[in-house]
């Protein structure tokens, strides 16, 4: 049977991570593909759930603490500073 290369950009750690798991379950990246591809089209779907997980900024509790605080702003209390965000180094 004839083949046919596919070619995917992904990131580097996950790239490293995805062969050192193929390896220690015994399979190399190509078969493990293959058996991906194969369940997709055996079962016509992607073989496992694909969820968008919510963002943990809208849940309810935080939402209630944000309006908490901005009250609090507006009656004086607490101090307005400028945004510190963490370091991605």
């Amino acid at each position: 049977m004839p083949t046919s290369t596919i070619t995917a950009s992904i990131d580097e750690t996950d790239s490293r991570d995805f062969s050192a798991f193929c390896d220690s379950v015994g399979l190399n990246v190509s078969t493990a593909v293959n058996l991906f591809v194969k369940a997709v089209l055996r079962e016509k779907r992607i073989p496992f759930p694909i969820e968008q997980t919510p963002d943990p900024f809208y849940s309810p509790e935080n939402q209630a603490y944000v309006l908490k605080s901005v009250k609090e702003l507006r009656e004086g209390k607490g101090h307005i500073h400028d945004l510190i965000e963490g370091n991605d180094d």
